[in-house]
């Protein structure tokens, strides 16, 4: 496909002297070089603001046998300072749902709570994979700048935790209506902000309140999908389920709200195919909504590049409906080079719209059948494959990888000490222009002795 670069032997020639990685424009093929501002797109390309890839000098998959966590995939990371207490994706085959649907080469990649299998997340997520990831790639630059990052509920508890564990500044922003879904396992520390959009407004409006933010001085964008430390990170579970097979997998399903997950899949494999020992296969990405809430199955079923957008009104009812509501993202990164859209095309990919129901059922079977409780993304993941298999786009004996991107969430709270995250400024209108909201941040932070 056109401005796509796999890796090559040119990750050894980075104009950066020392550097561990670098960083390529999928619009151009040019290398990038980075800067303590931490370039999110090419600069100066005009374009459709392409994603940048990593491309790093070990091109054969290197695990670590003698890391923990996340850090044992940090050959194929782009981290600057490595940081302590990451649990990282787990990953197995699957024996009781793969019996019940008559499935032979079915493998789990799991990222939440649950000890006895080696999954040491605390806050139940993988997004806690792209927080370790995206401050460890800022290195000491994470201390200089609060990091700014929207989220639906699973980023911010992720992001969170590691500010806190680590001692650096962070504004998550929220919707008000997601704030049930936002907690911490600690206390959690004096250099976070949380500020949440005020009822009525949802995730778009977080994203659009955080993107004024981070053009205030002493505040940096998170950069979302177009942080190749995001998408890397995320694609630590695609490696853990490779690494489990022993091969590439022929289908990968996960539920998905960006489809940032989709795209650091696909990334991942193409690394994986670079390496030549795990197989030449092509990676299938089956990508699942929580109906009616699908603007990205919409928008492939009619393979239109421009997203299918519902007007506003309707686009808040129906995140309204669903139970998945952290799927529910009207700005993915859809069309530009490299995004989801792209992805989907590179793998002949699929995409499914599951309802409330079907979701829920799922997660109970997966928790009779698996043993740990599912996140409501995550049942939607199962109901997704219960519906491939049904559709036939998926054969019983074919090499599956299954996404679980959240569970255990029982258990956390029985275990651990769960702490409700009351919002530091609840935003109406008023703050929605840069000066405003960061003056009433700097307020926080100064009642803080910050």
């Amino acid at each position: 496909m056109p401005g796509m670069h796999a890796p090559s032997e040119s990750v050894n020639q980075d104009p950066r002297e020392g550097a561990p990685y670098h960083l390529r424009s999928l619009a151009t093929g040019a290398v990038v070089a980075e800067t303590p501002d931490q370039p999110l797109t090419a600069p100066g390309y005009a374009g459709d603001g392409s994603l940048l890839r990593t491309e790093y000098p070990t091109v054969q998959f290197q695990p670590d046998p003698l890391a923990e966590g996340l850090h044992r995939f940090a050959s194929w990371l782009p981290l600057r300072r490595p940081l302590a207490g990451s649990g990282g994706p787990v990953s197995w085959k699957s024996r009781g749902l793969a019996d019940a649907l008559s499935m032979k080469n079915l493998y789990v990649s799991f990222s939440g709570w649950w000890p006895e299998r080696g999954a040491r997340i605390p806050t139940g997520t993988f997004k806690e994979n792209e927080a370790y990831a995206v401050f460890g790639r800022l290195g000491e630059e994470a201390h200089n700048r609060m990091l700014v990052v929207a989220s639906a509920g699973n980023t911010a508890r992720a992001f969170l935790r590691v500010a806190t564990e680590n001692h650096l500044p962070l504004v998550v922003v929220v919707p008000e209506q997601n704030l049930p879904e936002i907690w911490t396992v600690a206390p959690r520390g004096g250099t976070t902000v949380v500020v949440a959009v005020r009822a009525g407004m949802d995730y778009t409006d977080a994203i659009e309140l955080a993107a004024l933010l981070s053009e205030s001085p002493g505040f940096r964008p998170e950069g979302g999908a177009r942080n190749v430390a995001r998408r890397d990170g995320m694609g630590t579970t695609y490696l853990a389920g490779a690494e489990a097979m022993g091969r590439v997998p022929d289908h990968y399903i996960q539920a998905v709200g960006s489809g940032t997950g989709g795209i650091a899949a696909w990334e991942a494999n193409l690394r994986l195919l670079a390496d030549g020992r795990y197989g030449s296969t092509v990676t299938m990405l089956h990508l699942v909504q929580n109906a009616p809430f699908q603007v990205l199955a919409d928008s492939w079923a009619a393979r239109s590049r421009d997203l299918l957008i519902p007007d506003h009104e309707t686009a808040r009812q129906q995140t309204a409906e669903i139970v998945a509501k952290v799927l529910a993202n009207r700005a993915p990164p859809w069309s530009m080079t490299g995004g989801l859209f792209d992805a989907l095309t590179a793998t002949n990919g699929k995409m499914y719209a599951v309802a409330n129901n079907a979701a829920i059922s799922a997660g109970q079977r997966f928790l009779a059948l698996e043993g740990v409780d599912l996140s409501p993304a995550a049942m939607v993941a199962v109901a997704g494959l219960e519906l491939a298999l049904e559709q036939g786009t998926i054969n019983r004996d074919d090499y599956v990888l299954l996404n679980i991107t959240g569970g255990g969430y029982h258990r956390i709270r029985k275990e651990l000490a769960v702490v409700p995250v009351t919002p530091d400024i609840l935003a109406g209108r008023e703050l929605f222009h840069p000066e405003a909201i960061a003056t009433a941040v700097r307020r926080i932070q100064t009642i803080r002795g910050e």
